[in-house]
């Protein structure tokens, strides 16, 4: 089996991979019901008779669908297609109660564009083939322990709720680049708010189709598909392992067979679910019920305008006209809110780096610490740009701002307002500075003797003893200029 961390191809041989993430739209309502779209509610109480398959119902489509997959496309730099179709997608299993999936199949509303995906070696794009519009199945829920003998419940809550199927193109050669690729893929979606895109909620899936090839063979090796993966490292490890089975397989004589795969990431294998359908498998027609979409050209230009700077851009931005280091610049554009956050604080205060320092070191480990996303936290620019003008006032020392802004992160209370009711104003004043310094050098008279034989080391032990007086509100820069004169 892989192990974890960076995984080698055996030499001599080349892996093909291309991925299949499906990734639910974040509306409302879903694709072609009025049942609502959401997770964790009661098992099955989220249908309507469409989402049930009965007989005489009519599928309608949901715009707001179509605007978030529109923007999905855009921001990925899709071609969109003027016309597309939806069409039946036949398969008979217990997740799919009207015995077909309404998808799309041969006029796909999207095609071509890329993924970027950074790593050692630069920056690239992989290639999309297509993003196609479609619902989701309902959900199987395996329990052996209802009656022992191995029960399987369905939830219909999913079912119909509205899926973007992004394809990318067998460009991705790696476990590592797959991941890469996933994760630049989501952090765009959710740029975008097209989709939460949680993965541990099932709206964030992946696909991923394999086959290995010797080295400078040009035809490609046959493919199985590694189905519903739900994390990042699963699909590396799920990956790796398939390829180093391939490779066993072929290399000890035997044949790939183009099959479906599960697996389980507990045991470190695959197995396998059933022999891979082709297309003519599923019997693809147009849906009889659903007229074709037609995407007017003014219509595609208002949504155009309406993307958000996408985070490569935002982090070129960030370092080339505000001067930060890539990793300050890789950090702060991870999650949107972040930067917006620190964007609209650098708005307000300048000093860009100033405040990158703050929001790494403290605005994200408080969201940590706190378990909640910066979102959730009760704290806005304003309230951390009200604390460094304390700071820069010398009002507060460095500890001290530190104490407030964790009671700021906690109870959303302004930060001149915890200052007054902690007693943290910082000890600046000059005359009290130096009463606090000349107490402390009284009381140490053989310190000060080694000090003036010339052990300035311990310049810090008489600011550590000044500090402890004060309750650490002394002005640290003021303090070792008053205790280098009086010590001098």
């Amino acid at each position: 089996m892989a192990q974890s961390g960076a995984f080698k191809i055996p030499s001599g041989w080349e892996a093909v991979i291309g991925l299949e993430v499906h990734a639910q739209l974040k509306t409302k309502s879903k694709l072609f019901s009025s049942a609502p779209n959401g997770f964790g509610a009661e098992p099955n109480s989220q249908t309507t008779e469409v989402d049930l398959g009965l007989p005489g119902v009519l599928p309608v489509l949901n715009e707001r669908a179509v605007e978030l997959a529109v923007r999905a496309a855009l921001g990925l730099g899709c071609e969109l297609q003027p016309l597309s179709t939806f069409a039946r997608k036949h398969y008979f299993y217990p997740d799919l109660p009207k015995g077909y999936q309404i998808s799309q199949y041969d006029e796909p509303f999207a095609r071509r564009g890329a993924v970027p995906i950074e790593d050692e070696s630069g920056t690239r794009a992989i290639g999309l083939t297509r993003i196609h519009m479609e619902e989701d199945a309902a959900k199987n829920i395996h329990d052996d322990a209802v009656t022992g003998g191995g029960v399987t419940h369905v939830d219909l809550n999913r079912a119909g709720a509205p899926l973007v199927e992004i394809v990318s193109e067998p460009e991705i050669h790696s476990p590592e680049e797959a991941g890469a690729y996933l994760r630049s893929l989501r952090q765009v979606l959710r740029y975008l708010e097209v989709s939460d895109a949680d993965m541990e909620k099932g709206q964030f899936r992946c696909d991923a189709n394999v086959s290995v090839r010797r080295k400078g063979d040009a035809k490609l090796g046959t493919r199985t598909e590694l189905k519903n993966l739900n994390s990042f490292r699963f699909v590396e490890r799920a990956i790796a392992h398939e390829i180093e089975r391939q490779i066993e397989v072929i290399e000890g004589g035997g044949k790939i067979l183009q099959q479906t795969l599960h697996w389980d990431d507990r045991a470190g294998k695959s197995s396998p679910m059933r022999t891979k359908e082709h297309a003519d498998d599923y019997r693809y027609f147009p849906d009889p019920d659903l007229p074709p979409l037609r995407l007017e050209p003014d219509w595609l230009e208002a949504q155009r305008k309406k993307l958000p700077e996408l985070p490569q851009a935002r982090r070129a931005r960030y370092r080339e006209s505000l001067g930060l280091p890539a990793y300050d610049s890789q950090v702060l554009t991870e999650d949107r809110d972040v930067a917006e956050f620190f964007e609209a604080a650098v708005q307000l205060y300048g000093q860009p780096k100033t405040v990158s320092n703050w929001v790494m070191r403290d605005v994200l480990a408080a969201a940590t610490e706190l378990g909640k996303s910066l979102a959730e936290l009760p704290i806005t620019p304003t309230h951390l740009v009200e604390l460094l003008r304390l700071l820069d006032a010398r009002r507060l020392t460095a500890g001290s701002a530190r104490e407030v802004f964790a009671e700021m992160a906690k109870s959303g209370e302004r930060p001149e307002a915890i200052l007054r009711a902690r007693g943290l104003e910082a000890v600046s004043d000059a005359s009290e500075l130096e009463r606090f310094a000349s107490e402390v050098i009284a009381a140490n008279a053989g310190q000060v003797a080694k000090y003036r034989a010339g052990d300035a080391k311990l310049l810090n032990f008489f600011v550590g003893q000044v500090m402890k007086a004060t309750g650490g509100k002394a002005d640290p820069a003021r303090l070792r200029e008053i205790l280098t004169r009086l010590l001098a």
